[in-house]
């Protein structure tokens, strides 16, 4: 396999001869970091070639840019900074061996990039911390040097200084900075060498290329983690970055591979990153090309892909607890394989263990889904999916938008697994679940231009009860005699509220044939249509017994359906005889934010009609349990990323119904 691999390499500079001829390093960070910037600047120094890897200038999405350096492939994982896009984010880290972590030098850490070093730490993913805009008029290197210490520890210390226009190494012998010795001293505890410390602290000169190897080693097992200024705007330190990636991140075959399934859930063995061992690879993105279908981005973790071959298509997003993604496998030839650069797509001829390429003609592939081979199907354990928990309701602007809107929100699914699509059989809305406002934009733009589908937001359906709130008798009078064959049935019921969730029961305590055997079941049926229909405001009545004790019939107007609306409207009278009550969904709501805003957020609870049912502590923050209405909770999404500065996260799950206050039953409009 390495004498085919080497024929075919003249073929493609980037086709990388094996894993460890690769470097996948992800670029994460806030908004607003300088990352995008970052990644085409270091594609001119590496390239020579100066193109936007945004066309918009707007990241929204994983994108993947490759270039050689010393002979190393480094394919730079760009991710978008907006909390909104998260699920990008942690797919850019399922791909990437490595980390870096960018910073302005104009600004600080913020919590959703510390919540990222933490995701890393646990998974032993090598991490760098990369301060930019140098160039910026509030730029403030050691502020963001204290502010990284304080985020991610003490382990987090400069490798290289600003020195003038460029940067200098602080191991070089000649710098002379006190920031050297702290650096030195920390490589030295993790050398493997037990006796570099007393020599060190003998006062012996430590030569300079054994401590480059200590370090490359302690970065290589994040056990430190260097902290390097640069400016993409002009080129300070982006040589020295290219250097680190080469030298000091670990290459695929250092990094531990997911967990392996069979397609029917069974444990497999793990897998190596090996370009001879069986074919496993994984979709991290997926988008829809208007000329070329869908497009697909893949890291191989095993074996060797190569174009026009037959691989499985495996996806199970709900066995390992995501919702909203349906199961499937099935066997289809990929088409032409190729590497990003700069804007282009260039042929590859093959794509090893530990490469990142773009699989076209993958028509069922989607986002997640794992490529084996169809001989020996295998299924990696997906990512942790983000919860989108912003509900917005859509329907289509106009009857040809409806009839393509279905197979579009099926392929946005398919492209974006942090968006969840709901047909809401109760309130006959159709949701889509986001994560914030701007990816609802993004998704509702890609419907529109991508797919040629116009939808209209509308108000959302809570899905509420009705129930009556007390005893009362209804008569169901259906008579028509008007020529021919009319309609006669006359029945009377009692109608009473049962307990929370007794459903709905119905009792026949007819004597002596006033309503015929036969009919009986049709008033029944009547009384169930009508509460499916609601008595006040169109929604479902709950809880409730219906007992016939009365009714006439006729020998030959009486019919089924003419019973059926009796018992119909014996509900409907009875319900103007007594008072109608909502009963509103509420939900167990987990909010966990900082020590600091736990007090705010109790606060703001209750004011949406939350009762609190207690904190716990969760490491360094606090977890805030809360019923709260579904009604209130709406926009919590993006009123909690609001009060918290995007430092707050939670979840929900409905806990029960519950009567809503009448003075806002009143602003109920009814349903159409």
């Amino acid at each position: 396999m390495a004498d085919k691999l080497s024929r075919k390499g003249a073929d493609s500079d980037l086709a990388a001869p094996g894993p460890d001829r690769i470097r996948n390093v992800v670029l994460v960070g806030p908004s607003q970091a300088g990352k995008t910037s970052l990644v085409e600047a270091l594609l001119a120094h590496g390239t020579g070639v100066r193109a936007a890897t945004v066309p918009d200038g707007r990241s929204v999405a994983l994108t993947v840019q490759p270039l050689l350096h010393q002979g190393i492939k480094i394919n730079l994982l760009d991710t978008p900074g907006y909390a909104d896009f998260v699920g990008e984010v942690r797919a850019g880290l399922r791909a990437a061996d490595c980390a870096l972590f960018v910073v302005g030098a104009n600004e600080g850490v913020d919590e959703s990039t510390r919540q990222l070093w933490r995701e890393c730490a646990a998974v032993g993913m090598p991490r760098a911390v990369v301060v930019t805009k140098l160039d910026h008029a509030r730029a403030d290197v050691a502020a963001v040097l204290a502010a990284a210490r304080a985020s991610f520890g003490e382990k987090v210390l400069p490798v290289y200084v600003t020195d003038g226009s460029g940067v200098v190494s602080l191991l070089e012998a000649a710098t002379d900075d006190p920031r050297r010795g702290e650096l030195i001293e920390a490589v030295i505890e993790e050398s493997e060498d037990e006796t570099l410390m007393d020599r060190y602290i003998g006062g012996e000169q430590i030569d300079e290329k054994l401590l480059i190897d200590d370090l490359e080693q302690a970065i290589a097992r994040a056990t430190l983690f260097p902290l390097i200024p640069v400016c993409a705007t002009t080129g300070t330190g982006l040589g020295e970055l290219l250097d680190l990636c080469v030298r000091a991140f670990p290459p695929p075959s250092e990094h531990p591979s997911p967990e392996v399934f069979t397609p029917v859930g069974k444990a497999a063995a793990p897998v190596a990153c090996d370009p001879d061992g069986p074919l496993v690879a994984e979709v991290v993105r997926t988008t829809s090309d208007p000329y070329l279908g869908r497009v697909s981005v893949v890291r191989v973790f095993s074996g060797t892909l190569l174009p026009d071959v037959p691989v499985h298509v495996s996806g199970h997003f709900d066995s390992f607890g995501a919702a909203g993604h349906e199961s499937h496998d099935e066997d289809e030839r990929i088409g032409a394989l190729a590497f990003p650069s700069a804007g282009q797509q260039v042929p590859a001829p093959y794509v090893v263990a530990g490469d990142i390429a773009i699989v076209g003609r993958l028509s069922r592939a989607e986002t997640g889904d794992t490529l084996s081979s169809p001989e020996e199907p295998r299924l990696l354990k997906p990512w942790e999916l983000p919860d989108p928990l912003l509900p917005v309701a859509i329907e289509a602007a106009s009857r040809s938008d409806e009839d393509k809107l279905s197979p579009a929100l099926a392929r946005l699914a398919a492209e974006d697994p942090s968006l969840r699509v709901e047909h809401n059989s109760e309130t006959g809305q159709l949701v889509v679940w986001v994560m914030g406002e701007a990816h609802a934009e993004v998704a509702l733009d890609r419907l529109q231009h991508r797919y040629g589908v116009a939808v209209e937001q509308v108000d959302l359906v809570i899905p509420l009860r009705e129930c009556l709130t007390g005893k009362a008798e209804g008569l169901g009078r259906n008579v028509k005699q008007s020529g021919g064959h009319g309609q006669y049935a006359v029945c009377r019921l009692t109608f009473e509220p049962l307990p929370e969730g007794s459903g709905f029961e119905f009792v026949d305590k007819v004597v002596g044939g006033a309503v015929p055997r036969s009919f009986i079941p049709s008033v029944e049926k009547g009384v169930r249509t009508q509460m499916a229909r609601g008595v006040r405001a169109g929604y479902p009545v709950v809880d409730l017994r219906a007992t016939l004790t009365d009714g006439k019939a006729h020998s030959v107007d009486s019919s089924d359906m003419a019973f059926q609306t009796a018992g119909a409207l014996a509900l409907r009278d009875a319900a103007e005889q007594t008072s109608v009550s909502f009963l509103e969904p509420y939900d167990e709501v987990s909010v966990l934010v900082s020590d600091d805003l736990v007090g705010n957020v109790m606060s703001d609870l209750a004011a949406r009609r939350g009762r609190p049912l207690g904190t716990e502590q969760v490491a360094d923050r606090t977890l805030v349990r809360a019923h709260v209405p579904q009604r209130e909770l709406v926009r919590y999404a993006i009123d909690l990323r609001a009060m918290s500065h995007g430092a707050g996260t939670f979840s929900r799950t409905f806990a029960h119904y519950e009567p809503m206050p009448e003075e806002l039953a009143r602003e109920v409009p009814p349903r159409g």
